[in-house]
Protein backbone atom coordinates (compact mmCIF):
# COMPACT_ATOMS: atom_id res chain seq x y z
CA UNK A 1 0.00 0.00 0.00
CA UNK A 2 2.93 2.26 -0.50
CA UNK A 3 1.30 3.75 -3.52
CA UNK A 4 -1.32 5.42 -1.32
CA UNK A 5 1.26 7.32 0.73
CA UNK A 6 1.93 10.83 -0.44
CA UNK A 7 5.20 11.35 -2.22
CA UNK A 8 7.81 13.28 -0.34
CA UNK A 9 9.25 15.76 -2.69
CA UNK A 10 12.71 17.14 -2.15
CA UNK A 11 12.67 20.48 -3.89
CA UNK A 12 16.04 21.73 -5.03
CA UNK A 13 17.65 23.82 -2.35
CA UNK A 14 16.97 27.43 -2.87
CA UNK A 15 19.93 29.72 -3.11
CA UNK A 16 19.92 32.03 -0.13
CA UNK A 17 20.37 35.68 -0.94
CA UNK A 18 22.62 37.38 1.60
CA UNK A 19 20.89 39.97 3.69
CA UNK A 20 21.92 43.51 2.93
CA UNK A 21 23.37 45.46 5.80
CA UNK A 22 22.09 48.97 6.06
CA UNK A 23 24.55 51.87 6.03
CA UNK A 24 23.04 52.99 9.34
CA UNK A 25 24.01 49.65 10.95
CA UNK A 26 27.56 49.84 9.51
CA UNK A 27 27.99 53.36 10.88
CA UNK A 28 26.72 52.22 14.29
CA UNK A 29 29.24 49.32 14.38
CA UNK A 30 32.12 51.58 13.29
CA UNK A 31 31.36 54.04 16.10
CA UNK A 32 31.49 51.26 18.72
CA UNK A 33 34.46 51.76 21.10
CA UNK A 34 35.88 48.28 20.35
CA UNK A 35 35.90 48.78 16.57
CA UNK A 36 39.54 48.60 15.37
CA UNK A 37 41.12 51.66 13.79
CA UNK A 38 42.90 50.95 10.56
CA UNK A 39 46.29 52.54 9.91
CA UNK A 40 46.58 55.29 7.35
CA UNK A 41 47.72 54.10 3.92
CA UNK A 42 50.13 56.12 1.79
CA UNK A 43 50.65 55.88 -1.98
CA UNK A 44 54.34 56.25 -2.79
CA UNK A 45 56.94 55.62 -5.47
CA UNK A 46 59.31 52.75 -4.63
CA UNK A 47 62.88 52.19 -5.77
CA UNK A 48 65.78 50.01 -4.58
CA UNK A 49 69.21 50.97 -3.30
CA UNK A 50 72.48 49.22 -2.55
CA UNK A 51 74.70 49.88 0.48
CA UNK A 52 77.40 51.57 -1.62
CA UNK A 53 79.03 54.99 -1.36
CA UNK A 54 77.52 56.12 -4.67
CA UNK A 55 73.99 55.51 -3.37
CA UNK A 56 74.43 56.42 0.30
CA UNK A 57 76.64 58.67 2.37
CA UNK A 58 80.31 58.10 3.17
CA UNK A 59 79.54 55.17 5.49
CA UNK A 60 77.20 52.91 3.49
CA UNK A 61 76.97 50.09 6.05
CA UNK A 62 75.43 52.30 8.76
CA UNK A 63 71.82 53.46 8.35
CA UNK A 64 70.43 56.81 9.50
CA UNK A 65 69.18 55.31 12.77
CA UNK A 66 72.59 53.73 13.50
CA UNK A 67 71.81 50.13 12.49
CA UNK A 68 74.59 48.08 10.86
CA UNK A 69 73.93 46.48 7.46
CA UNK A 70 75.14 42.95 6.82
CA UNK A 71 77.23 43.43 3.65
CA UNK A 72 76.85 39.77 2.60
CA UNK A 73 73.06 39.78 2.41
CA UNK A 74 71.47 43.24 2.84
CA UNK A 75 68.10 42.14 1.43
CA UNK A 76 67.64 39.71 4.33
CA UNK A 77 67.14 42.62 6.76
CA UNK A 78 63.96 43.81 4.98
CA UNK A 79 64.82 47.46 5.73
CA UNK A 80 63.70 50.55 3.87
CA UNK A 81 64.58 54.21 3.66
CA UNK A 82 61.83 56.82 3.59
CA UNK A 83 61.81 60.26 2.08
CA UNK A 84 62.08 62.97 4.73
CA UNK A 85 58.54 64.25 4.27
CA UNK A 86 57.25 60.92 5.62
CA UNK A 87 59.50 60.70 8.70
CA UNK A 88 58.38 62.11 12.05
CA UNK A 89 61.72 63.84 12.51
CA UNK A 90 60.76 66.18 9.62
CA UNK A 91 57.01 66.39 10.34
CA UNK A 92 55.80 63.08 8.87
CA UNK A 93 53.87 60.23 10.47
CA UNK A 94 56.41 57.39 10.58
CA UNK A 95 59.32 56.92 13.03
CA UNK A 96 62.61 55.08 12.64
CA UNK A 97 62.05 51.50 13.76
CA UNK A 98 58.39 51.42 12.72
CA UNK A 99 57.28 48.37 10.80
CA UNK A 100 55.42 49.11 7.57
CA UNK A 101 53.59 46.92 5.07
CA UNK A 102 54.50 47.46 1.43
CA UNK A 103 52.13 46.35 -1.34
CA UNK A 104 52.15 46.84 -5.10
CA UNK A 105 55.69 45.95 -6.21
CA UNK A 106 56.03 42.17 -6.65
CA UNK A 107 55.46 38.95 -4.73
CA UNK A 108 59.13 38.93 -3.75
CA UNK A 109 59.34 42.55 -2.55
CA UNK A 110 55.88 43.05 -1.06
CA UNK A 111 55.55 42.52 2.68
CA UNK A 112 56.80 43.85 5.97
CA UNK A 113 59.80 46.16 6.32
CA UNK A 114 61.43 48.13 9.12
CA UNK A 115 62.18 51.83 8.61
CA UNK A 116 65.91 52.29 9.22
CA UNK A 117 67.16 54.92 6.76
CA UNK A 118 66.46 58.31 5.20
CA UNK A 119 66.54 59.30 1.56
CA UNK A 120 68.16 62.42 0.11
CA UNK A 121 66.18 65.60 0.76
CA UNK A 122 65.35 66.07 -2.93
CA UNK A 123 62.93 63.10 -2.85
CA UNK A 124 59.32 63.37 -1.76
CA UNK A 125 56.73 60.67 -1.08
CA UNK A 126 59.14 57.80 -1.79
CA UNK A 127 60.58 54.66 -0.28
CA UNK A 128 63.87 52.96 -1.06
CA UNK A 129 64.19 49.21 -0.41
CA UNK A 130 67.59 47.95 0.74
CA UNK A 131 68.91 45.14 -1.48
CA UNK A 132 72.35 43.90 -2.47
CA UNK A 133 73.94 44.22 -5.88
CA UNK A 134 74.00 40.39 -6.13
CA UNK A 135 70.19 40.32 -5.84
CA UNK A 136 69.94 41.84 -9.34
CA UNK A 137 66.80 43.80 -8.48
CA UNK A 138 66.28 47.05 -10.36
CA UNK A 139 63.29 49.23 -10.89
CA UNK A 140 60.94 51.99 -10.01
CA UNK A 141 57.33 51.31 -9.10
CA UNK A 142 54.58 53.93 -8.89
CA UNK A 143 51.37 53.72 -6.85
CA UNK A 144 52.87 51.44 -4.22
CA UNK A 145 50.84 51.36 -1.00
CA UNK A 146 52.42 51.40 2.44
CA UNK A 147 50.81 51.35 5.88
CA UNK A 148 52.35 51.36 9.32
CA UNK A 149 51.85 48.03 11.11
CA UNK A 150 49.92 48.30 14.32
CA UNK A 151 50.54 45.82 17.12
CA UNK A 152 47.95 45.24 19.85
CA UNK A 153 48.85 47.07 23.05
CA UNK A 154 48.53 43.90 25.15
CA UNK A 155 51.42 42.19 23.31
CA UNK A 156 54.90 42.78 24.62
CA UNK A 157 57.95 42.38 22.44
CA UNK A 158 61.34 41.90 24.01
CA UNK A 159 64.12 43.12 21.71
CA UNK A 160 67.85 42.88 22.22
CA UNK A 161 70.59 44.56 20.22
CA UNK A 162 72.57 42.51 17.73
CA UNK A 163 75.45 43.24 15.38
CA UNK A 164 73.03 43.98 12.55
CA UNK A 165 70.17 46.00 14.01
CA UNK A 166 67.66 44.50 16.43
CA UNK A 167 66.65 40.87 16.82
CA UNK A 168 63.84 39.20 18.73
CA UNK A 169 64.91 37.75 22.05
CA UNK A 170 64.20 34.03 22.50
Amino acid sequence: MDFLKPEVSNPPSEEKVPELISPRFIEKVQKHPDYPEYPETFNVTATVYYPEVGQTDGNPLITADGSRINPKNPKKHRWIALSRDMLARWGGDIQYGDTVWVDGISDDLDGQYIVRDTMNRRFRNRIDILVGRKDKIYGRWDNVRIARSEFPADQEFDFQPSDYGFAMKD
